[in-house]
């Protein structure tokens, strides 16, 4: 069975839309920058909540608890398989202040070390066309999901 995360898609709109998006802390990241960026999420258990899981996760890897409403975006398949659930949030942070929870590996590879890393390394404010290029590409319908509600949301409702 495919492991399953939840994370929250943060967006503000400025001039235009932005997305917050995070990437991934650890020496295989180090050098990697288009597709490996992602919405701040993880993975949680059959009997969590993937709401109350994506809040979690955002808290983890930006140090930030979020009380705002969440817009549901669906779920999107990656390449290894892996199920993320994501919704999506309006708000403005300070994406050099985030702080990340850490993890711990052995590094060198076979070195016997142990060494401690952010699980993000940093957070960074994009259009919604940068983050198409950053983002995980299994992550992308997400972005054109988001811009969906938006736009939905400006349109006044028939009556």
């Amino acid at each position: 069975m495919p492991s399953r995360s939840a994370g929250i898609l943060a967006y503000r709109k400025r001039h235009t839309c932005e997305v917050l998006l995070v990437h991934p802390g650890g020496p295989f990241w180090r050098n990697r920058d288009l597709g490996a960026w992602s919405i701040p999420k993880g993975e949680y258990p059959d009997d969590e909540d993937a709401e109350l899981a994506a809040r979690r996760e955002f808290a983890e890897e930006l140090g930030l608890e979020l009380v705002v409403p969440l817009i549901a975006l669906g779920q999107v398949k990656q390449r290894g398989g892996k199920i993320v659930t994501a919704f999506a949030a309006e708000l403005d942070i300070e994406a050099t202040s985030i702080r990340s929870n850490t993890f711990e590996i052995e590094w060198p590879p076979r070195s016997g070390k142990r060494q401690r890393f952010p699980e993000v390394d940093r957070a960074e404010w994009f259009t919604l066309e940068q983050a198409d290029e950053k983002i995980n590409e299994g992550q992308r319908p997400l972005l054109a999901r988001l811009a969906l509600q938006i736009k939905a949301r400006k349109q006044p409702h028939a009556q």
